[in-house]
């Protein structure tokens, strides 16, 4: 699935049609280039699933764990760290993590488990654009939903 996002209301809308559709658990990784968007999308799906309060970006502390109703959202940016051996330290096998939010995920390799859904986002113009590809039956299921869920709820999403 493409999805034309024209403005930062529009990732935000595609970040609240993620949460609304859902599976659970879930893993989700983020892809593209500083600036993209991948941290956009992330705080406006968490927010979506009721995250109240600030919602940091993971840059530094490369995790940040949010309380959700069903357990626990794990949103990560690996973007700083040289060996995927260095997540080891971080806790990452506990299994409390209902929802997975992976930002530069090809640096975690076999680490991380394996993704239900890839966003490929991408600047294009003045906006930006994502790429949605399933990686498993869960997330086959998850862009069906969300194809349902984008054409009758978000106008601003403009699939293609």
């Amino acid at each position: 699935m493409h999805i034309l996002l024209a403005d930062s209301d529009a990732t935000e809308a595609l970040g609240h049609a993620l949460a609304r559709t859902r599976p659970q658990p879930a893993v989700v990784h983020l892809q593209g280039d500083l600036g993209a968007g991948k941290s956009t999308l992330a705080r406006a799906l968490l927010r979506a699933l009721g995250v109240t309060g600030a919602i940091r970006s993971p840059t530094y502390t490369l995790v940040e764990r949010y309380p959700l109703e069903s357990g626990e959202a794990w949103h990560l940016d690996l973007y700083r760290i040289g060996d995927a051996g260095e997540l080891e330290f971080l806790g990452l096998d506990e299994g409390t993590a209902v929802l997975w939010l992976v930002e530069w995920p090809e640096r975690g390799g076999a680490v991380l488990p394996r993704a239900d859904l890839q966003v490929l986002l991408d600047v294009e113009g003045e906006g930006r654009s994502a790429r949605l590809v399933a990686s498993s039956e869960v997330g086959e299921q998850w862009l069906f939903r969300l194809a349902e869920a984008t054409h009758l709820q978000a106008p601003s999403l403009q699939t293609g």
